[in-house]
């Protein structure tokens, strides 16, 4: 574990990356507070495929192509490894198969509100109570209002910004659409993404939040008993944990570097 430390000391660049459909902006006022909580920590907030800086281009069917991806991204803009990676929901798949493939390139693993298979089912990775909402969005992803107040809805559990946040959100959708097809590929490469057998050799933190409407915080438990990782749990945020309390995260984050 000493190896690790020093390794963690030399890995200032953290590398962010979100879930389905959203890009780095979506991040808000987290990236700022981890900047700020982190000693050190230079944060680089990726754009998947199909999102955000990215949007026009097609999104791969496989997780492990959006880990090339990643990789080329980084070295083109001169940020080389080691890395820490922070990421949440699909974003955590991709994280874990960089992790697992490329070990060289990881110093240390935070994973938010994530899950895939084999341990969890579909059930617990998307609840059956929302199906019917999310296939309703699907048939209005045009319409920006309808679209960003659903996601708060199945995803927020901080009001307190409501208005400004669906506000910015609106924004973001109308100068950087993810067009539907970009939607559905990136949910079927997060339904296909099966997690490889090993244990990623850095040190990894699962974090989850018990209130999450969207996926079963159970998910994040079975990743962490698989894993012997240490799991925080939120009491009361939604899936988009980093929107409801940035500032858990990074205390949770800073406790466990030192630790």
């Amino acid at each position: 574990m000493a190896a690790w430390a020093g390794a963690v000391k030399a890995a200032v660049n953290w590398v962010f990356l979100r879930g389905l459909t959203r890009e780095a902006r979506h991040w808000g006022r987290f990236t700022g507070q981890f900047e700020t909580r982190i000693a050190g920590a230079k944060v680089v907030a990726l754009d998947l495929p199909g999102n955000g800086e990215f949007r026009q281009q097609s999104t791969p069917l496989a997780v492990e192509t959006m880990v090339a991806f990643a990789r080329e991204q980084l070295l083109a803009i001169g940020t080389k490894p080691p890395y820490a990676l922070l990421a949440m929901s699909l974003g955590g798949m991709v994280a874990t198969s960089w992790a697992q493939r490329y070990p060289q390139d990881i110093s240390r693993l935070v994973l938010i509100n994530t899950s895939m298979r084999p341990f969890s089912s579909i059930r617990l990775r998307l609840r059956p109570a929302n199906w019917l909402a999310l296939a309703r969005l699907a048939v209005r992803w045009g319409d920006a209002a309808y679209a960003e107040r659903s996601i708060y809805r199945l995803t927020c559990n901080q009001p307190a910004q409501r208005d400004a946040d669906l506000a910015a959100w609106q924004q973001i959708r109308r100068n950087a659409p993810v067009n539907s097809a970009n939607g559905l590929r990136q949910l079927m490469a997060a339904a296909r993404f099966i997690c490889a057998a090993q244990t990623p050799r850095c040190p990894a933190l699962v974090l989850s939040s018990r209130a999450d409407r969207l996926v079963n915080p159970l998910c994040s438990t079975q990743l962490a008993a698989a894993w012997q990782a240490p799991h925080q749990s939120h009491p009361w945020a939604g899936h988009d944990l980093p929107h409801d309390d940035g500032p858990w995260i990074c205390e949770r984050v800073a406790d466990w570097l030192t630790g």
